[in-house]
């Protein structure tokens, strides 16, 4: 046996216990390694990049690629019937590229945009809590506050993304198949090209932030169940049952309450002279619906008890 062998050797075993105790972690007062930063625990890029990489994104962003290109096919298969007018922005749809995008953003509007919105943010920490990944990202350790911020915030960017990417892609399809004309409203209305893609870029915009309400009712709900199913359900489902209340004329008033009810208030961009009144209590009521939903979030989220 080899003479030096740390077993048998006093000396080369006091040399490694020396070592060992000379060798220690420093620590601040709360009992954290020194070395530790919670601003540097899942880094924002980090957590995109998990999301992307997901195939539920990858469908859903896929979709909306292969959306406008089944608008323009079903246009070019119905262009051979003769009584296929049906009033409003689908009769003007293939007038021009940005009309294209207009009927785009009409179609998708009540029930498909608010799903994407509801899919990014419901799912963010309930599917954690499903795979029962959640405990352990808390235990890494990252401070539940910064957890929920960085999903949330990784979710708002992939929404507005896609929120942006419909549109983008329409543009193209449009110009492509209707040219670069004037952008028509129902109401006879025209204006150029380049006001066209400004009203929509602003719509885009409004969009985004009057989905809002979507994103912070989700993210309640994500940090309220352990089924992302449930959490993006339960969103879509207040969005269908508000927009269908605000059918109902007979409530008057009541349905300017309702958060659905300033949805459509960016086809006012289409007018040449644009009334900022419906998008005004638009945003609003967008932003204090999605605020009071981010903070119940929020507060839920800091006493749950995610061990069970």
């Amino acid at each position: 046996m080899n003479e030096h062998d740390v077993h048998t050797d006093p000396g080369a075993l006091k040399d490694l216990t020396d070592a060992a105790a000379q060798t220690h972690l420093e620590v601040a007062e709360d009992g954290s390694p020194k070395s530790y930063r919670a601003n540097r625990t899942l880094k924002l890029r980090v957590e995109l990049a998990r999301q992307i990489r997901r195939r539920r994104t990858q469908l859903v962003l896929g979709f909306l690629v292969l959306l406008p290109f089944l608008l323009a096919l079903s246009f070019e298969i119905g262009q051979s019937n003769p009584n296929r007018r049906s009033g409003g922005f689908v009769d003007l749809a293939t007038a021009s590229g940005i009309n294209f995008v207009v009927l785009t953003l009409f179609v998708s509007g009540s029930f498909l945009l608010p799903m994407i919105v509801a899919l990014f943010f419901g799912d963010t920490i309930a599917s954690e809590a499903s795979w029962s990944s959640l405990k352990y990202l808390l235990a890494a350790p990252i401070p539940r506050h910064r957890l929920l911020r960085q999903k949330a915030v990784a979710s708002g960017l992939l929404s507005v993304f896609a929120l942006a990417l419909l549109p983008a892609v329409a543009l193209a399809v449009g110009v492509t198949w209707y040219g670069a004309g004037e952008v028509v409203s129902p109401t006879g209305e025209a204006a150029p090209f380049g006001d066209g893609v400004l009203g929509v870029a602003l719509a885009v915009c409004y969009i985004s932030i009057n989905l809002f309400w979507v994103a912070g009712l989700a993210l309640y709900l994500s940090v309220s169940t352990d089924a992302p199913l449930g959490a993006v359900g339960g969103t879509v489902l207040v969005s269908i049952l508000s927009q269908i209340l605000d059918q109902i004329t007979a409530l008057e008033d009541l349905r300017n309450y309702l958060p659905t009810h300033y949805a459509m208030a960016w086809a006012d961009l289409l007018s040449t002279e644009i009334d900022w009144s419906e998008m005004t209590k638009g945003v609003c009521s967008a932003l204090i619906y999605g605020g009071v939903f981010t903070l119940l979030a929020a507060q839920k989220f800091v006493r749950k008890d995610i061990t069970s």
